[in-house]
C-alpha cells in the first residue's frame, strides 16, 4: 500500500483527516497529492502536511493508483467528467461523496468497467474515531478492496457492506448518528441545568458518560440491552428513569427517524444521480 500514489480531490477537512491518518500510518507524503482550486488553501495544506499540491484534478491523478473524490455531492459529477478522458484501468475511485450511486459515478466517468468504491464516513473520522462502512464494484479487485479499507481506517473503525441499498441504512445509522447522539446530549445537558447543575459541570458530566458507555460497550461481549439491563437495578432511578423514556416512546422515534433518513438518501441518490451540464 504504501508504495502506491494516491490523489485526492478536493481540500476540506474530510480528505485532510484521510491524509493525516495515512501519514500517522507511515504513508509517505511524497505519494499524496490533493487538488483545490483555493491556492491559499493549497498553501496551508503544503506547510502542515508537506504532500503535493494541485489546482487542477487532472495534474493531481498523473499516475496514481487510487483517487478519492473528496467534494461535495453536488460537485462529483463536474469533477468526475472532468477526470473521464484522462482515467486508466489501473485506477481505482474511492467516493465519499454522500448518496451517489455507483453506477452514475461509472457513467459519469464513461468507463463502465471502472473500479469503484462508495463509502460512507462520519464526521468523528476527524478526530481520528470515524466508523466507515464501503461497498466495491464487481470491478474492485481483492488487493484494491484491501487497499481502500486501508486508507478509510486510518480515521477510524471500516467495515463491508453485501449491497449498495445497505448503504442508505449506513447513512441513517452512522452517517446520520453522529447528530442524534448530540442532540441527546444536548437534552441531558438542559435537563441537569434545570435541576440545579451549572452549564460547565453539566456538560462535563454528559461528555464523559456518553464517552465512557460507549467505551464499555466497545470493549464489552455482552449486547447493549443487558448492559443497560446490568446498570438498571430494581427499584432505583435509573429505572425510573427508563420507565419516563420507553413511556414517551424513545424506540419508536428512533425507529422513525432511522426510517426518514434512509428514505431521503434514496431520494438523494436519484436527484443527484440525474445528469446535468
Amino acid at each position: 500500500m504504501k508504495d502506491c500514489k494516491i490523489a485526492f480531490l478536493g481540500g476540506g477537512n474530510m480528505a485532510l483527516s484521510l491524509i493525516g491518518g495515512l501519514i500517522a500510518d507511515g504513508f509517505s507524503p511524497d505519494h499524496i497529492h490533493v487538488a483545490d482550486p483555493d491556492s491559499s488553501r493549497l498553501e496551508t495544506i503544503r506547510a502542515n502536511y508537506a504532500i503535493q499540491t494541485h489546482t487542477d484534478n487532472i495534474s493531481a491523478i498523473k499516475d496514481c493508483q487510487v483517487v478519492v473524490a473528496a467534494v461535495k455531492p453536488q460537485q462529483l459529477q463536474h469533477v468526475v467528467k472532468q477526470c473521464s478522458p484522462h482515467w486508466q484501468s489501473s485506477m481505482m475511485l474511492i467516493s465519499i461523496a454522500a448518496g451517489i450511486r455507483l453506477s452514475d459515478i461509472a457513467r459519469w466517468l464513461e468507463y463502465l468497467n471502472a473500479a469503484i468504491v462508495r463509502s460512507m464516513p462520519n464526521t468523528p473520522a476527524l478526530v481520528q474515531a470515524g466508523a466507515t462502512a464501503l461497498y466495491a464494484n464487481e470491478f474492485v479487485s481483492t488487493q484494491q478492496q484491501e487497499l481502500a479499507e486501508s486508507i478509510l481506517r486510518a480515521v477510524g473503525l471500516t467495515l463491508w457492506v453485501q449491497n449498495e441499498e445497505q448503504i442508505n441504512a449506513v447513512t441513517a445509522l452512522s452517517g446520520s448518528g453522529p447528530a442524534y447522539f448530540f442532540l441527546v446530549m444536548e437534552a441531558m445537558e438542559a435537563a441537569a441545568v434545570d435541576l440545579g447543575l451549572d452549564q460547565e459541570t453539566a456538560k462535563l458530566l454528559c461528555l464523559q458518560t456518553a464517552f465512557g458507555a460507549a467505551k464499555m460497550a466497545l470493549e464489552s461481549k455482552d449486547s447493549t440491552a443487558l448492559l443497560r439491563q446490568k446498570v438498571t437495578s430494581p427499584g432505583g432511578t435509573t429505572e425510573r428513569a427508563i420507565h419516563e423514556l420507553e413511556d414517551g416512546g424513545l424506540r419508536g422515534l428512533f425507529e422513525n427517524a432511522l426510517i426518514a433518513a434512509a428514505l431521503r438518501s434514496r431520494e438523494l441518490a436519484t436527484q443527484l444521480g440525474e445528469d446535468h451540464a
